[in-house]
């Protein structure tokens, strides 16, 4: 089956057949529109894939979409968030809350969701400040493109790893993981029905958010890792895609190829663009250059700082593969190409 994206107030939920259903979730406020929640049929009661952002409205339609499909919210015995983020992991709790569900997630995003509950709201401030300070924002611009401290969602009860099967009496739920996105983004093989839920890390027409927070860390490499999570995806084979946003699609292997085509090509842009540089760029000076759904100069100073993160993340990558190199100095931190 596949559906076209449509706006949330066309969309619907649906009985996919073999056990799966889906429901539409709004995400208020966000160009995405909503998040696609998936039901997995289990003896025990349904088990969710992904559970939406933690809002009103959000909860109405995944309790009231559930119910439309002949599930009660109280039944779900389960909850599997394919990565940490609010639109995702957002109403887990609350389904906890009301079922007695567990919640699972991979090991790392788990790490990473305790953090941000000992993070206090100072801290938060003083982190984003300092990182934008060193990737070259000037004062004015990196006070405007700071956001607020986000509600950490609820700590899981499970913890998954790459090849973890799901507690899911009578079928093969598969844990894939696929970092990049989140360090602990999985996708999830229903592997009794040649299905995969991709959460963000496969989209069908648009390309998840490849980040480094804070944007000069050394240590990481998320763009690479995300690339290698897309070989391994194109491994799997022309399975059905069943991704948290948009629409679903056939041939997960062959999208997720094109995603990582367009990630090579905009590398080789990125070093093509340093090579012309002859002295050391910051971040920001960076992003700046880079190709956008918008120019520079249009987007928020929020959007700036996204940006910048994902520059970072691209610069990350061609100084892993040797192609560029760091000046880190005291209060920036700058990139130039090797053969400059």
């Amino acid at each position: 089956m596949k559906t076209r994206r449509r706006p949330y107030a066309e969309q619907r939920p649906q009985d996919l057949g073999g056990g799966v259903w889906s429901v539409p979730v709004p995400i208020p406020g966000n160009p995405l529109g909503y998040t696609i929640v998936y039901a997995v049929e289990s003896p025990k009661g349904p088990v969710l894939v992904d559970a939406g952002w933690n809002h009103p409205d959000a909860w109405e339609a995944l309790s009231g979409g559930l119910a439309a499909l002949g599930h009660d919210v109280s039944t779900v015995s389960g909850v599997v968030v394919t990565h940490f983020h609010p639109d995702h992991a957002g109403l887990a709790g609350q389904v906890r809350d009301v079922s007695g569900a567990w919640i699972a997630m991979h090991e790392e995003d788990a790490a990473l969701v305790r953090l941000m509950n000992d993070f206090a709201a100072d801290q938060h401030d003083d982190f984003q400040s300092d990182m934008l300070r060193r990737a070259g924002a000037d004062p004015g611009e990196a006070r405007q493109a700071m956001g607020s401290r986000p509600i950490p969602p609820a700590l899981p009860d499970r913890k998954l790893r790459d090849g973890d099967l799901v507690d899911l009496p009578g079928r093969k739920l598969r844990a894939v993981h696929t970092p990049g996105h989140t360090p602990g983004h999985i996708c999830l093989h229903l592997e009794d029905a040649d299905r995969l839920f991709t959460g963000d890390h496969v989209l069908p027409d648009i390309t998840p958010h490849i980040g480094i927070y804070p944007y000069d860390r050394s240590d990481v490499d998320p763009l690479g890792e995300f690339l290698e999570s897309l070989e391994r995806i194109e491994e799997l084979g022309p399975l059905d895609a069943l991704p948290a946003h948009e629409w679903i699609f056939p041939d997960v292997a062959a999208r997720a190829a094109q995603i990582r085509h367009h990630h090579e090509e905009k590398l080789e842009r990125l070093r093509a663009l340093l090579a012309q540089r002859p002295e050391p760029l910051t971040i920001w000076e960076v992003a700046a250059m880079m190709t956008w759904n918008k120019p520079w100069d249009d987007l928020s100073p929020v959007l700036r700082g996204m940006a910048a993160g994902e520059a970072a993340a691209h610069l990350r990558a061609l100084e892993a593969r040797g192609a560029i190199r760091r000046h880190a100095g005291v209060d920036l931190v700058r990139f130039q190409a090797l053969d400059s």
